[in-house]
Formats: C-alpha cells, sequence, structure tokens
C-alpha cells in the first residue's frame, strides 16, 4: 500500500473508530467563537476530538453550556460559579446549578475554586462560595473541576476540610508544585495539563506531568485560552489538545497513541462516560 493511502485510512479511523481524545475544558460559547463556533466544532470533530467537556461558569455561561449539549451528541457540560463571579452568585443561581446538574449530560460541578491573582471578588465570598458549591457536588455525587490561581494552600485546606475526596474531581490546568500535585492525587484528584505544558520554559508543569501517575493525567485546552505551541498567541480551539498530548507522550517517553489512549481512559473514568 502506498503511503498515501495509509495516511488516509488511518485519518478515518480517528474519525471514526475507537475513542481518540477528549478535551476534558472547553469554552466554546466564549465571544471569541461567535462568529465561527460551528466550524470550530467541525474541525475538532474532523481531527479525532470525540468528546468536549464545556464549562458554564456564570448565569450566561450555563445556559449556552447547556444549549450547546442539546445541540451536540459529543458536547458534554460541567456547570459552576467561578470565583471571579462570585460576588454576582445569589441563593437561586446554586439552586440552577443543582436542578441543571439532573440533566445526564451535565458531568460535573465546575469550574468552582479561588482566584487571588484578580481582585473581582473578596476572598471570603470566594472561600463561601467554593465550599458551598463541594457541599453541592457531594449531594449530587458529581466530581468536581478546580480552578485554582495563586490560592493553593487554600484550595488544598478547603478541600480537605470539606471532604471533596468524597466526590473527587480534576485541578483544572494544573499549575501548582510536584509537592502539591502529590497532596492532590492522595484527595484522589487528578490533574488537568493545557497549553502551557507545551511552552518552553514550562519546568513546574513538565516535572509534575513527568513525574505523577499516568492513570491521574488529563488534557484540556481550555480554549480560547492557553494555546499551545506552536500556535502560542494565537486563539485556541479543542484541535489543538493534540499538542498538549505530544508534549506529555515526549515526557514520558510513550508513543503518542498510546498517551491518547491513556488520557481518553482517564476521562472517561472521571466523568463515568
Amino acid at each position: 500500500m502506498g503511503r498515501k493511502f495509509l495516511k488516509k485510512i488511518y485519518s478515518i479511523k480517528r474519525t471514526i473508530g475507537d475513542e481518540m481524545l477528549i478535551d476534558t475544558h472547553a469554552h466554546l460559547d466564549d465571544d471569541k467563537f461567535t462568529a465561527d463556533q460551528a466550524e470550530v466544532i467541525a474541525r475538532a470533530r474532523e481531527s479525532g476530538i470525540t468528546k468536549i467537556i464545556n464549562i458554564g461558569y456564570n448565569r450566561e455561561t450555563i445556559l449556552t453550556t447547556i444549549e450547546l449539549t442539546k445541540k451536540y451528541d459529543f458536547i458534554f457540560g460541567a456547570i459552576g460559579w467561578h470565583p471571579n463571579n462570585a460576588n454576582e452568585m445569589q441563593e437561586k443561581d446554586l439552586l440552577l446549578i443543582e436542578e441543571e446538574s439532573n440533566n445526564q449530560k451535565i458531568l460535573a460541578i465546575g469550574e468552582i475554586g479561588l482566584d487571588y491573582y484578580w481582585d473581582y471578588a473578596e476572598k471570603k465570598i470566594q472561600q463561601k462560595i467554593f465550599r458551598e458549591q463541594i457541599r453541592l457536588a457531594k449531594k449530587l455525587q458529581l466530581p468536581i473541576i478546580i480552578h485554582d490561581r495563586d490560592a493553593h494552600q487554600d484550595v488544598l485546606t478547603i478541600l480537605k476540610e470539606e471532604e471533596a475526596g468524597e466526590v473527587g474531581g480534576i485541578m483544572h490546568s494544573f499549575s501548582g508544585s510536584l509537592e502539591m500535585a502529590r497532596e492532590c492525587l492522595d484527595l484522589g484528584f487528578y490533574l488537568s495539563f493545557s497549553g502551557p505544558v507545551t511552552f518552553k520554559n514550562a519546568k513546574r508543569p513538565q516535572e509534575v506531568a513527568s513525574n505523577i501517575p499516568l492513570d491521574r493525567i488529563l488534557v484540556e485546552t481550555d480554549c480560547p485560552y492557553l494555546t499551545p505551541e506552536p500556535f502560542r498567541g494565537k486563539r485556541n480551539e479543542p484541535l489543538n489538545v493534540k499538542y498538549i498530548v505530544e508534549k506529555i507522550a515526549e515526557l514520558r517517553g510513550l508513543p503518542v497513541e498510546e498517551m491518547e489512549r491513556i488520557t481518553t481512559e482517564n476521562a472517561k473514568r472521571i466523568f463515568k462516560l
């Protein structure tokens, strides 16, 4: 057989064959996709992305995430309240999250957590909202997706005090140290890697990705943000998750196809897909 024919067969297999790649964290309802959302989703599907988890993090995006899950059979959702929007959250919003989480295509509560980099919401308010959503996730028996920016110690403390390990979850776009990674693993969490792991000087995420157990590694784009090399600086899309997998495979000394299989199986396990 010629190389072109074999390449075509492999391409078809990636699209309609076994599960290949899952983007575990995307924001396809972001304004940056307004003009070409359908095309972006089509490109992802054609490239071998078999499932996408879209994240609703406030009143507006919770509803648009649900709409995306209705429109596309391979798009699932996670809904929660982002710490940067904590000042806006009302009791009715927690009830909305609980009600909409009864939808079988809503797989997790998130993204939730703490963000001390920005000062959009007071730390005490962020912490209160974080705790309330962990308790809701435990009530619903759904995993949680954690946003942690410059708040490592407080995030860990709250996860431990609220016994979040009961439902487990994902440390989204993990940026902590190897020591913190081990604490998260002890709590039953998975660590998800995004574009920064591909950056030339990203020593910390590369060290973590190189050393944690393979069965706890997930990949995500966080699109339209955190675009990996070689497209850093441009708008990110779900199809770029392949570059994150390739980098982690390189770090671990494994074939790319094996890392695809591992991360896909891990995603299916945590999300009960």
